[in-house]
C-alpha cells in the first residue's frame, strides 16, 4: 500500500484467543491496520524521509514474536514489538526504493499492554509501529541520551496523531 509516496505492506497473521479474536472480527482489523499505517506514515514525514521508501510491518501473536525474539535476540519470551532494519545496500545498482526493514507486533501482547495503561488498541498499536519504525531509521534506547531522543521523536507522532494521552513504555 501506498501512502504519500512511501510503501507500506501489512500483513496480519494472528492465531487469536477466541476473547480477542471477537473483539477484532471483520471491518475492525481493517481499521486498526489503516491506523498503524497512518502511523508509519506520520512517522516517516515527522523525520523527512524523503520517499520512495518502504518497509513491511507484520502483525501477529505472541507466539510468532517469541519466535522471532529467540531466534534474533536469544531471549525466549514474546515481546510488543521487534525492528530487522535493512541495512545499507550492496554493491550495485541503486534500487527506485529504498527498503527500510521489518517490523512485527504481537496483538495479543498490544492488547494487555493498552489495557494496563488504560488506552486503546489503536492507540497501542501506533505507539509500536511508531517505535519500530524509528528503530528502522537508526534510533535506540540503550542510553538515557538516545532514549531521550527516541522517546521525544515517539511523543512527537502521537501528539500529531492526537494520541498526546499516550506514553512510551518500557519493560
Amino acid at each position: 500500500m501506498s501512502v504519500t509516496g512511501f510503501e507500506i505492506e501489512i500483513q496480519v497473521e494472528l492465531e487469536l484467543e477466541q476473547e480477542l479474536e471477537q473483539e477484532l472480527e471483520g471491518s475492525i482489523v481493517d481499521w486498526l491496520v489503516g491506523g498503524v499505517e497512518t502511523a508509519v506514515s506520520a512517522t516517516l514525514a515527522q523525520q523527512a524521509v524523503t520517499p520512495p521508501v518502504a518497509l513491511s510491518l507484520l502483525l501477529t501473536d505472541d507466539a510468532a514474536l517469541q519466535n522471532l525474539n529467540y531466534r534474533f535476540r536469544q531471549e525466549n519470551k514474546p515481546t510488543d514489538v521487534l525492528s530487522f532494519p535493512a541495512g545499507d545496500p550492496g554493491p550495485g545498482p541503486v534500487e527506485p526504493v529504498r527498503y527500510l526493514g521489518d517490523i512485527a507486533i504481537s496483538i495479543p501482547y498490544a492488547q494487555r499492554q493498552a489495557r494496563q495503561q488504560g488506552h486503546s488498541l489503536l492507540a497501542e498499536l501506533q505507539l509500536l509501529a511508531i517505535h519500530g519504525t524509528l528503530h528502522l531509521l537508526g534510533y535506540d534506547h540503550t542510553d538515557a541520551a538516545e532514549k531521550k531522543e527516541m522517546w521525544a521523536a515517539q511523543t512527537a507522532v502521537l501528539t500529531q496523531l492526537g494520541q498526546q494521552h499516550v506514553t512510551p513504555t518500557e519493560e
